[in-house]
């Protein structure tokens, strides 16, 4: 049986704000568990004898993280990189902006991005 796609949920500013905090704790959970996974290593040839496994766990992280996003009703749109659809566009933010403080058009993506007014 297949899972049921998830129906597309629209944010006013004022609801992307609301989950806004937990985007951000959730993203910066995940930062810390990347970065404690490779400041563990001693040395350059320890990573590359751990490559697969260090890259399976990386991979969960991110899976993971993606997955507790998604469940908010926001999109993932790359690493650390999330919107909230309001109908019109996204509201856009990355790790490790201060605020929600952007919005983009459904064409246009991040890099044409405006200040939110």
């Amino acid at each position: 049986m297949s899972e049921r796609p998830r129906p597309r949920r629209i944010f006013s500013y004022e609801e992307a704000l609301n989950t806004f905090p937990a985007v951000r704790d959730l993203t910066h959970a995940a930062v810390r568990q990347v970065e404690a996974l490779f400041n563990a290593l001693q040395s350059r040839d320890e990573m590359e004898t751990r490559r697969e496994e260090l890259q399976g766990s990386y991979e969960r992280i991110i899976q993971a993280w993606a997955e507790e996003i998604t469940q908010l009703g926001c999109e993932v749109k790359g690493l650390w990189l999330v919107d909230w659809d309001n109908g019109d566009g996204y509201y856009c933010w990355r790790y490790p902006e201060e605020s929600l403080a952007h919005f983009h058009s459904y064409e246009d993506g991040f890099a044409a991005r405006m200040p939110i007014a």
